[in-house]
């Protein structure tokens, strides 16, 4: 793992990168899409990665932020041992119903929270742990020092964040056709929030504003990212995510047919049938 030193002045808990106000929009509809295709396709292999993660630290209290509708949840789940307990929060109710639908392997306490208010005691966590979240929150350093309110001393914050567009192959490719298909105001969803934040600078300086002394631990994560066919994979980033309210906001724009372009892109660079590429995340790790 690489080590990045933060440095600088404590400053007051700012507000900053605000994403656009529909990029958290995920509907029951968005949420159920995304769950079905967009967790196998990308999500479960990090939440893989980061359930080791977590374990290897034998927790007794783990708090999941930003759990989504529970990918990292059920992974963490299956790696904890019987008696740690789990507790899988989301500021979104459509994506943590879906969450508790689904389910997990073990008991998991299921509870809605802003992650920039969260309602917990001071030191009630082992382990905070918040897989492709992040890129989401409005004020990045008042969320961080929530998590690292919640955490005991010594306890562990673990989150992963998208790598740059570029190394995420299938998300590019839908992100290059929908730039061809609207060339004046073409959907820049993908490329200002889940791929608009992973400059390890940037993340170690919002860490410190937070209140973290030690300095975060980063590592690049490469996997490969697998899909059935490049028709699920343009349904699940076009359907499946907020693009889908930056689509549907065009004029003249059909919602079908831009899919149906974005399959025909995909198609053309991976080839029919199953599809593969590559992506890649950063993980980062800091002590409170």
């Amino acid at each position: 793992m690489d080590a990045t030193e933060s440095t600088g002045p404590e400053r007051a808990l700012p507000t900053q990168r605000t994403p656009a106000a529909g990029d958290a929009a995920f509907t029951s509809s968005i949420a159920a899409l995304y769950d079905e295709h967009l967790g196998p396709m990308i999500f479960e292999p990090y939440a893989v990665d980061l359930a080791e993660r977590v374990a290897a630290l034998a927790p007794e209290a783990v708090l999941e932020i930003a759990a989504g509708t529970g990918v990292a949840t059920r992974a963490i789940a299956r790696r904890l041992p019987p008696g740690a307990a789990l507790l899988a929060t989301d500021l979104n109710p459509a994506m943590l119903a879906r969450a508790e639908e689904v389910g997990a392997s073990r008991p998991v306490r299921w509870q809605q929270a802003d992650a920039a208010r969260l309602p917990f005691g001071d030191g009630t966590f082992d382990v905070a742990a918040c897989q492709f979240g992040a890129m989401f929150f409005p004020d990045k350093p008042r969320a961080f020092a929530e998590a690292r309110r919640v955490l005991r001393p010594g306890g562990a914050f673990l989150f992963s964040v998208w790598g740059p567009l570029e190394e995420n192959e299938f998300t590019e490719v839908v992100v290059t056709a929908l730039a061809r298909l609207f060339p004046v105001d073409p959907p820049r969803f993908m490329s200002r929030t889940p791929h608009g934040y992973f400059d390890r600078a940037a993340i170690a300086g919002d860490l410190t504003v937070a209140g973290f002394t030690a300095a975060p631990r980063f590592e690049r994560v490469a996997l490969r990212s697998r899909a059935p066919s490049a028709q699920v994979t343009a349904l699940a980033l076009c359907q499946g995510t907020p693009l889908r309210g930056e689509i549907e906001a065009r004029p003249g724009a059909d919602l079908a047919e831009v899919t149906a372009a974005c399959a025909a892109a995909l198609s053309a660079r991976f080839g029919k049938g199953r599809i593969e590429g590559g992506m890649a995340a950063q993980v980062v790790t800091v002590e409170a």
